[in-house]
Parts: C-alpha cells; structure tokens; sequence
C-alpha cells in the first residue's frame, strides 16, 4: 500500500510530525523533509530532484514524486514552542547525571520507525557501495533549546546518527578535545539541512566520533535520526 501516514511520537499542536512509507505522488503543502531510508528520494513533477538517503529538504507547495521512507517535520505554532517540558519532554539533565545543570536541552519522545538494512561505511560515507550490509533499528526523535545553548560537547554514542534542522537555525560542531577552544569545523544548520555523519567505522558494530556538539544560536527543534545495530 502507498502513502501509509501515521503520526510520529513527537506530534503535538505545536509540531506537525509524520512519517510516511511506499511514498508516491504525496503533496507537501510545507514541512522540512527528510529521506529515512538508504535509498534516493525523488522530488517534484516538471523538474526532478533527487535527495540522496538520509538528507532533506524545505518543500513548501511540493511533492514527493517517490521514496522508501520519509519523515515530515514543522514547527506550526512557534509562539511558547520553549513550554515543551509541560508537554512531556524530558530535560537531558534528567538522564545524564553529569549534564550541566544550567543548559536548558530538552529532548522530545522517541518513535521507532522500523528497520532499514545498509552498510554502516556507506552510511558514513567512507564507501560508495554495500559491501558488509547488516540490520538497524531505526529512531527518530526531536531536541528544543532556546538561543545562544551550548548543548554539551560529546564523543561517545552506541548508534549511527545524524541531524536535520527543522526550527530556527543552529550549528554542529567539532572539537580536538573536550574544550570550546579547540574546535576545528562549525557546520551551519539552517532549516532543511542536513549535516553529514561524525562518526567513522573502526570495527563491527564499532564506530568512533570526534568530540561534537550541537550549538544553539537561535531558538531551535532539530531532528535525530538514529540507527541502532
């Protein structure tokens, strides 16, 4: 069946979440779309567009002529958007006892998707074809933070990720070590946009990232994608 909607955990009436599988000839009327899937997305009707897997775009009026798996995202009522910790998400303080306590960073709920099958170096990047595939578990969820956030520098996750901007705009960024003064790339996040992946393949189910973090300049909603092994 084509065009199988549901709505995403994370939906609510400050935020239009939903996913959509077997896509074929969906209108868009306007969200931030991402391609969940390992396979290319086709956009529109009298010029063609490709978005390769796992990146995004901005449609406002258009159509995704055909994709695996893809997820659409907006923001529809910014007005109070920072009140999403009365709405049930969870302040990451709450899960880290580390996180500093100052940083307002808050994560929505997280919706498994499903399963998708690629090979973690072409995920990567680090190869063009699927040479060693293996399963994933799929997972998306939602981050919020007001502007000027520092959002905690890390370097350490049992997953494959990346991010798409969905609010605002903001940065992902690398570090030499676990200081600010020692990053070494800012990659601007504007709304659409998709960033490559950190991470790199050093063994099965083995991946090493810099040291990162996501930085707030405005207020933002970004989006996690995860792949679980």
């Amino acid at each position: 069946m084509r065009n199988q909607t549901r709505d995403l955990a994370f939906a609510d009436d400050f935020i239009i979440a939903k996913l959509v599988e077997n896509v074929s000839d969906y209108e868009i009327e306007d969200a931030v779309v991402v391609n969940v899937s390992p396979s290319p997305m086709i956009t529109g009707n009298e010029h063609p567009a490709i978005v390769p897997a796992w990146k995004s775009t901005w449609l406002r009026g258009g159509c995704i002529k055909s994709a695996e798996r893809a997820a659409l995202v907006k923001v529809v009522r910014p007005t109070n958007l920072g009140g999403c910790m009365f709405r049930g998400w969870d302040w990451l303080g709450n899960r880290i006892k580390s996180f500093p306590r100052d940083t307002p960073l808050f994560i929505s709920a997280q919706d498994t998707i499903g399963r998708v099958r690629t090979d973690p170096q072409v995920f990567t990047n680090e190869r063009r074809s699927d040479e060693a595939p293996q399963d994933f578990t799929l997972k998306l969820n939602l981050w919020w933070a007001p502007g000027d956030t520092d959002c905690f520098i890390h370097h350490i996750h049992p997953f494959l990720e990346t991010h798409t901007q969905i609010h605002g705009y903001g940065r992902m960024q690398k570090f030499r070590e676990n200081d600010a003064a020692s990053i070494y790339e800012d990659v601007v996040m504007p709304i659409g946009y998709s960033h490559d992946p950190f991470c790199r393949v050093t063994g099965p189910n083995q991946w090493t990232y810099p040291w990162h973090r996501y930085y707030a300049d405005s207020e933002s909603v970004w989006l996690a994608i995860e792949l679980h092994p």
